[in-house]
């Protein structure tokens, strides 16, 4: 039976076998980090089209630039739902939190390379 495919770049499938594979614990650390990831893409997204600098926007959020640096940084992982509430407010968003279906990932016939 063929392992489901999550990527279709033949590559990326190979990374992911090898490093996450099947490992539901690699599995929940390799989606808490593309969360993080997310979070601090949407941060720096906002920021710029505001357009505001770091040190702006951490002035009108109450805080310091450094703490806004860190929040961009994708390795960071202590966001807190209340200072994204405060940038947010500071951009003039609001934050939505939704919880989605899970999507399994669909079987794809594996292919042999002769």
């Amino acid at each position: 039976m063929a392992r489901p495919r999550r990527y279709s770049s033949d590559t990326l499938q190979y990374f992911w076998d090898r490093y996450i594979g099947d490992d539901p614990e690699r599995i929940a650390e390799y989606e808490q980090a593309e969360a993080e990831i997310d979070i601090a893409r949407l941060i720096y997204r906002m920021r710029t089209a505001a357009p505001l600098t770091q040190r702006q926007l951490a002035k009108k959020v109450g805080t310091t630039a450094s703490v806004i640096c860190r929040l961009e940084d994708a390795d960071y992982q202590g966001h807190s739902l209340a200072m994204l509430r405060r940038i947010a407010a500071a951009l003039g968003k609001r934050v939505e939190i939704r919880f989605v279906p899970a999507v399994k990932p669909k079987r794809v016939k594996s292919r042999r390379v002769a």
